[in-house]
């Protein structure tokens, strides 16, 4: 690492499949999150870059996600 970059941290890296995001946070539903990434681009969950596709399959970066969740709530991220 040099000496600009700042250390990340695990939540900073942490990608999720929304199986396994929803089982880390039980307070989401599979299909409540699958609702939220269907109309993200009227809720501005795509600005937030907080979803990843690789093809078929969508990520969810949990730092992201709870940085737009607080925005939305008008919460500073």
């Amino acid at each position: 690492m040099n000496e600009n970059q700042a250390p990340c941290t695990q939540a900073e890296n942490t990608l999720l499949t929304v199986k396994q995001f929803c089982q880390r946070q039980p307070a989401f539903t599979i299909q409540g999150i699958y609702t939220l990434i269907f109309n993200e681009a009227k809720n501005g969950l795509k600005e937030s870059g907080a979803i990843l596709r690789i093809g078929r399959k969508v990520l969810i970066d949990e730092a992201k996600f709870f940085a737009w969740v607080r925005k939305i709530n008008g919460q500073a991220a």
